[in-house]
């Protein structure tokens, strides 16, 4: 792994592993808010009941970040799923018509926390990218 990619890893990994652990165990009421808005984006999830969706998210996200930060896994591997990861939260973000102003792109005040991921998916690209020899540690 090269230092570039320790540190694009870091961040993120640490952000998404923390915010998986804090939401295992989560109550039905907030499963249900989270899963109707992924639902927006990428309809199956509306397919679940919210318990079962609360893990497969709480799971997911602990899965994620801890590829991130384990040296042993492959960075264009951790790096296509936070591409995966950060692309289902923008579709729900350019699924829901209060994400955006008018225009269908720049966020509104209730689409900023969200917009933001744009930035793993664009982390998630450059982990998948080839590097040159020169560029190994």
């Amino acid at each position: 792994m090269t230092i570039r990619n320790a540190i694009l890893r870091a961040a993120p990994g640490a952000y998404i592993l923390n915010s998986g652990i804090n939401k295992l165990g989560m109550d039905e009421e907030t499963a249900a808010g989270l899963q109707r808005m992924a639902a927006a984006g990428v309809p199956i999830m509306a397919e679940m009941t919210p318990a079962q969706f609360g893990k497969f998210l709480s799971y997911g996200e602990t899965a994620v970040g801890a590829a991130l930060l384990l040296p042993f896994v492959p960075s264009r591997l951790a790096g296509a799923a936070l591409a995966t990861f950060g692309a289902g939260l923008m579709a729900s973000y350019f699924a829901l018509p209060d994400m955006t102003l008018e225009d269908g792109v720049r966020p509104s005040e209730a689409g900023t926390a969200v917009a933001k991921d744009s930035w793993l998916v664009a982390i998630g690209a450059a982990l998948m990218l080839p590097q040159s020899r020169r560029e190994r540690l």
